[in-house]
């Protein structure tokens, strides 16, 4: 049974309300910051794999829409990266953005090496590494295709995700309790004691949401589509690979920090248009993979994906407390950062920010934490794990 594009993008709407219905009324999802697509389109993955178990009938999506959507989420991703944003973060930033980058690097070879262990391919075990942990599901699903076609791993996206999800979960779990053995164990004490002295949005007011504003959104993102396109093309050309998402991502970033600066043309960067775009192409775009999971796939790499989870958890758990809460200064604002990264080390920037929220309320603020781990997460992540992933495809590979 197949469903085409047209329906599949229709049903995937039905499934992400249901996602939101679920979170509502569930509050064991909100607590682990489960989102809204993941939710539902796991349920419906599940009920597709017992209904297969039953029947022994496949039920398939098209998915060409999600492959559209995906460079949707990527430029937008890129317009929102200004430069001199990226400033603000100073020192601290960069220190986060280096031992990030080492910590990324770790996380492939533990999942490396498990796997060879586990007497299975590496290329299983790079996928449960910085492609879904670090990535998150957005990136496993994004370079799921090419571990399928260009590397043999058939059932790499049912691999991805399910780490990616189960990630998630870890994650959640990982940022209250890292949080708290480092304040109690050093006696730490936030600077401010006020919580109304956060800045959340730089103190800008929201700017209304005009047809015009969301048509110069979807223009600018078209533009970074094709941009990316022919820049996709011309590195084909010359005998080099990078997913398209990559460039397309790298050429919203050229974008908005040429155009502005050339031109006096209404520029999306930061606005609630871009934001509520780049929403939409993430959460249908995750719906569709995620209720699109063929789970019976993977059911004999259960028992591998848990140990290979396990020691990812235990190097996360670590690194945050003996590296990252060292270099970012030994502070409150050090173990609140250690929160965060336990949620982007194996989950999403939203389990960061709900983490170090979670802290936050308990202990007091920590501003800085709130700017550096989303600039972190949000950009440098995918900047360079789609560089450390394609070098670790060319060793593996």
């Amino acid at each position: 049974m197949q469903f085409e594009s047209f329906s599949t993008f229709n049903i995937a709407i039905v499934v992400l309300a249901i996602g939101r219905w679920l979170n509502q009324r569930v509050a064991l999802l909100r607590e682990f910051n489960i989102p809204e697509p993941v939710s539902s389109g796991l349920l419906v993955c599940l009920l597709l794999a017992l209904f297969h178990s039953v029947t022994g009938i496949e039920v398939g999506f098209n998915l060409a829409t999600r492959d559209f959507l995906l460079l949707y989420f990527f430029a937008a991703i890129g317009l929102n990266a200004d430069i001199r944003t990226l400033r603000a973060g100073g020192r601290p930033l960069l220190v986060l953005v280096v031992v990030t980058v080492v910590y990324m690097i770790l996380q492939n070879l533990t999942g490396v090496g498990v796997a060879t262990l586990l007497g299975l391919n590496p290329l299983i075990g790079l996928l449960g590494g910085s492609v879904s942990l670090l990535g998150g599901h957005g990136t496993a699903i994004a370079w799921a295709p090419r571990f399928a076609a260009s590397h043999g791993v058939e059932n790499a996206l049912e691999i991805g995700i399910a780490c990616a999800t189960f990630g998630l979960v870890l994650a959640s779990l990982m940022g209250g309790p890292i949080a708290r053995l480092l304040i109690r164990g050093n006696k730490l004490q936030p600077a401010v004691r006020s919580m109304a002295s956060r800045v959340d949005d730089g103190g800008r007011p929201a700017e209304p949401i005009s047809y015009f504003s969301l048509l110069t959104t979807l223009f600018w993102l078209n533009v970074s589509l094709a941009l990316g396109e022919a820049l996709h093309e011309g590195l084909r050309a010359m005998g080099r690979q990078l997913p398209l998402f990559v460039c397309c991502l790298f050429a919203a970033i050229l974008l908005t920090n040429t155009v502005p600066r050339l031109a006096r043309f209404p520029w999306p960067a930061g606005s609630r248009s871009l934001a509520i775009v780049s929403d939409v192409a993430l959460g249908i775009f995750l719906t569709m993979s995620l209720m699109s999971l063929q789970l019976w796939t993977i059911a004999e790499l259960a028992g591998p994906i848990i140990t290979i989870l396990a020691a990812q958890f235990v190097l996360a758990f670590l690194f945050a407390i003996f590296v990252i809460f060292r270099v970012m200064g030994r502070d409150y604002e050090a173990a609140v950062i250690c929160s965060g990264f336990g949620g982007i080390s194996l989950g999403a920037t939203p389990t960061a920010m709900a983490n170090m929220a979670a802290v936050t309320q308990t202990y007091g603020p920590a501003q800085r934490a709130f700017i550096i781990v989303p600039l972190v997460s949000g950009f440098f992540v995918d900047i360079s794990n789609a560089i450390v992933i394609q070098r670790f495809l060319n060793w593996l590979g």
